[in-house]
C-alpha cells in the first residue's frame, strides 16, 4: 500500500519533517568534520530553532539523521542531489554501521516514474512547467491572478535583483517583524536580530539569486531563487501584509518565471504541494502537483518493523485525516485570534 507523504523543505541543509520552504530555512553549519568512517554533527534550523543532528558522509553524500526512537537518515541536500546508485549507498551504510534505522531518498523532478525496487510513497511538490514568461501569463495564469499581476505592475512596484547587504537585511527584518503570526501559525523569524538573519540566510547564496520588490524605494517583499540543475526553487518568498493590495507575491513569482525563461530552466518549484489558502495561491499562479517517488529502506530490524506497521511518520502519520484536519483548524483559529489580539494592541 502506498500513501502520500510530506517531508521536504527547500533551502539547503534539509532535515526533519518539514514545512513549506518560503516559511522555513534549514541552514546547516558543520560543527565536526564527517567521513564514511565516523559520525559528525550538523547544526540545522528546524522550525526556526537551532538543533544539532548526527551526520556522516558516505559515497560522497552527506546524510543527516533525525529522530530518537526511530532514527531516519536522508541526504542533507536532497533537493539538489540525486541518489544515482541507491544499492551501493545502502550497502555502504550497512557496511559502515551507520546508526540509523531507516534511510529515505526520493527521485527529483522531473523523474516521476519509480525505478528502484524499494518500498515507496508519493511525495508531492508544487511545480510550474515553464515554456516562456509570455505563455505563463497568457495560458497558465488564472484570469483573476492575471488581473492582479496587471494591478501590481500599475501600482508602482519595482522588482529587481538585490544585494544581500546591510540595507537589504534591515528591510528583511522590517518584513519579519510586521506580525508574529503568518498563515495562522507562529512566524519563526519574528523578532530575530539582524546578525541572526544574516547567518541563517547567507549560507546558500552561492546557488541563489536574490530579488526584492520595492515600493517608493522601500523593500516590501523578496525572494531567494535557488538553482538545482533541472529546476529553480523558490527558497523563500515573503512580502509585507501592509501592501497586500499590491499583489507583491504575484509580482515576485512573475520575476522568477522570467528568470527561468531567460535561463531556459524548465520548472519553477514552490516547495511542497499544499491545500488551504497557500495551495489555492499556488494553483492560481499556475503551479501543478507532481508526485515523486520517495523510498524508505530499513537498515535495522526496528526499521523493518516500523515500516511494516506504518509508523515511520510517527503518530501523525496514523492519525485519521478528519481528526488531523480538525486539530489543524483548531490550531489555526487559535493563532489567528492571537494575531488579531496582537494587532489590536499595536
Amino acid at each position: 500500500m502506498r500513501v502520500r507523504a510530506s517531508f521536504l523543505s527547500v533551502r539547503g541543509g534539509r532535515a526533519g519533517r518539514a514545512v513549506p520552504a518560503y516559511e522555513q530555512h534549514m541552514n546547516a553549519e558543520e560543527t565536526n568534520s564527517t567521513s564514511s568512517s565516523e559520525m559528525g554533527t550538523r547544526d540545522v534550523l528546524m522550525q526556526g530553532k537551532r538543533v544539532r543532528l548526527d551526520a556522516l558522509v558516505v559515497d560522497g553524500h552527506e546524510i543527516v539523521i533525525t529522530g530518537t526512537f526511530v532514527r531516519t537518515g536522508r541526504l542533507e541536500d536532497e533537493w539538489y542531489e540525486d541518489v544515482e546508485d541507491p544499492e551501493r549507498l545502502v550497502a555502504s551504510l550497512r557496511k559502515n554501521g551507520a546508526k540509523m534505522d531507516i534511510f529515505t531518498f526520493w527521485q527529483r523532478l522531473p523523474d516521476i516514474t519509480p525505478k528502484f525496487p524499494y518500498y515507496f510513497e508519493l511525495d508531492s511538490v508544487a511545480a510550474l512547467p515553464v515554456d516562456t514568461a509570455e505563455h505563463w501569463r497568457k495560458a497558465q495564469l488564472n484570469p483573476k491572478t492575471r488581473n492582479l499581476l496587471r494591478k501590481s505592475e500599475k501600482s508602482g512596484i519595482v522588482v529587481k535583483k538585490a544585494a544581500f547587504d546591510d540595507e537589504f537585511l534591515r528591510g528583511m527584518r522590517d518584513i519579519f517583524d510586521e506580525t508574529p503570526v503568518r498563515q495562522d501559525k507562529p512566524f519563526w523569524h519574528y523578532k530575530k536580530d539582524t546578525e541572526t538573519i544574516r547567518q541563517e540566510f547567507s549560507r546558500y547564496l552561492f546557488r541563489e539569486d536574490l530579488f526584492g520588490a520595492y515600493y517608493n524605494d522601500a523593500l516590501i517583499g523578496f525572494i531567494f531563487l535557488a538553482y538545482a540543475d533541472r529546476y529553480a526553487l523558490l527558497g523563500q518568498i515573503l512580502s509585507k501584509i501592509e501592501h497586500r493590495d499590491k499583489a507583491t507575491n504575484n509580482a515576485l513569482i512573475a520575476r522568477a518565471v522570467e528568470v527561468c525563461d531567460s535561463k531556459r530552466i524548465p520548472y519553477l518549484v514552490y516547495a511542497k504541494w499544499d491545500e488551504g489558502s497557500l495551495g489555492h495561491f499556488k494553483r492560481q499562479n499556475g503551479f501543478e502537483k507532481f508526485d515523486l517517488p520517495r523510498y524508505y529502506v530499513p537498515l535495522t530490524l526496528k526499521g523493518r518493523l516500523v515500516l511494516t506497521l506504518g509508523l515511520h511518520h510517527g503518530l501523525v502519520g496514523i492519525m485519521p485525516p478528519r481528526l488531523k484536519d480538525y486539530l489543524i483548524s483548531v490550531r489555526n483559529r487559535w493563532y489567528s485570534g492571537k494575531s488579531r489580539t496582537a494587532a489590536t494592541r499595536k
